[in-house]
């Protein structure tokens, strides 16, 4: 009895430890990544192996599951090999997946924190822990696979330099948001464009201004950054309110002279008639609350003297239609639109779910802050993802920094400069 106990103990140990050891062979195992830069880098090399040792563990269900099963049923060994036979296996499993798990968190960026929240609270009910386990390898794998092939297509054709403009970009930012070096108003896009040749610049006009004070500090930025880059003219592509300031400053304070295109995405040209709604509804009393508190925040994130209820304002039609008439087009800027669309309430959260329902009321199709009517001016482009999630106001910023099935916003940007090189801008 005791040398068949030995037997089945050394036999147990003997298969767990050659287990473990191809399981930790396997979990320092260090692979190269198609990725130039030490964090990303790191990042999709912790999401590849922990997207492995996830799988690895659960494809070790079923042959140890099988194995214990026939071990249990057909041995004659006692209690205590058994149990051990059950609980190593079980233990190393356990193990790998812990393992995975921590290196796919460090990892993953596109995993939001109602997955995490979902894994904490059901981790100990039955198969609903492993769909949600399911679930979350999938989103996983699917960044790893989307990073992995972008960064490989952008290594092969950084050499082609596809968005050199001969004109530097000037990306000018939208209301409530400044250019921040740590959070970047414009997520993965810049750095896109400077891997394939850009030189990116920003507006850094202040958060919240009317259209014209907004316009005079954008014009002092890219005489600045015409003085220090050499450069005849600019490229600007202005997001939201900033594509106002922008047609305001060449319109109106002579930057036409300095200016060779303007991409607009997502502004309202002729107005956004939320904000109007808005103001109506909203007490006198409390906007100026919000108004005061919104001064003072941005007062001590940077702004010298921002001014919410000014911007809110010129944001309503009424104020656009008065200030059209200084904003003509002048012949020597080539002017080019862009617009996207929500499918529905569901393709973005708050407050844009809400903004989008109310615009769909008031004027129809929009991307929960600009319906499209009002999008348009110049060379007109809707955009719109092939899958049913539609694309929001953030989105065409990644605000959320996150991969959209049917629309990459990287290379929609990249696609834009890219046009605007072939064009000779």
């Amino acid at each position: 009895m005791w040398t068949e106990f030995r037997i089945h103990t050394v036999v147990k140990i003997a298969g767990t430890l050659i287990i473990s050891i191809l399981f930790i062979v396997d979990l320092i195992r260090s692979e190269p990544t198609p990725v130039k830069g030490f964090v990303k880098g790191f990042r999709l090399r912790s999401l590849r192996r922990g997207t492995s040792l996830i799988w690895i563990s659960a494809a070790s269900l079923i042959p140890e599951t099988i194995i214990v099963v026939l071990y249990f049923c057909f041995s004659d060994a006692g209690t205590l090999p058994k149990i051990f036979s059950i609980v190593m296996p079980v233990l190393a499993i356990i193990l790998v997946f812990f393992a995975g798990f921590v290196r796919t968190v460090i990892g993953a960026k596109q995993i939001k924190i109602l997955d995490y929240v979902f894994l904490l609270i059901f981790w100990w009910a039955p198969v609903i822990n492993l769909v949600l386990i399911w679930r979350f390898y999938k989103k996983a794998k699917r960044e790893y696979i989307f990073e992995a092939d972008k960064a490989e297509m952008e290594n092969v054709r950084a050499e082609n330099e596809i968005c050199k403009t001969k004109y530097p970009i000037v990306m000018v930012h939208g209301i409530f948001f400044r250019d921040w070096q740590l959070m970047n108003y414009w997520g993965r896009v810049p750095a896109t464009l400077t891997r394939n040749g850009a030189s990116v610049y920003y507006g850094n006009q202040q958060s919240a201004l009317s259209i014209p004070d907004s316009a005079a500090e954008l014009r002092e930025k890219i005489l600045r950054i015409i003085h220090e880059s050499g450069a005849e003219k600019v490229n600007i592509i202005a997001h939201s309110k900033g594509g106002l300031d922008a047609r305001y400053a060449i319109s109106t304070l002579g930057l036409d002279e300095y200016v060779a295109t303007l991409t607009t995405i997502n502004t309202p040209h002729k107005g956004c008639e939320m904000a109007a709604y808005l103001l109506k509804k909203f007490p006198d009393g409390l906007a100026a609350w919000i108004a005061k508190r919104y001064n003072s925040m941005f007062g001590i994130l940077g702004d010298k003297a921002p001014d919410f209820m000014a911007g809110v304002r010129d944001l309503c039609p009424e104020s656009v239609a008065e200030l059209e008439s200084c904003m003509e087009d002048s012949p020597n800027v080539s002017y080019r639109s862009c617009m996207s669309v929500m499918k529905n309430a569901f393709s973005a959260g708050f407050p844009l779910n809400a903004g989008y329902l109310l615009m769909k009321k008031l004027n129809g199709p929009n991307d929960g802050l600009v319906w499209t009517g009002s999008a348009a001016h110049g060379r007109f482009r809707l955009v719109q993802a092939k899958k049913r999630r539609g694309i929001s106001h953030g989105d065409m910023i990644d605000l959320l920094r996150e991969n959209i099935d049917g629309f990459d916003v990287r290379e929609f940007y990249a696609g834009i400069v890219a046009e605007l090189k072939n064009e000779g801008y």
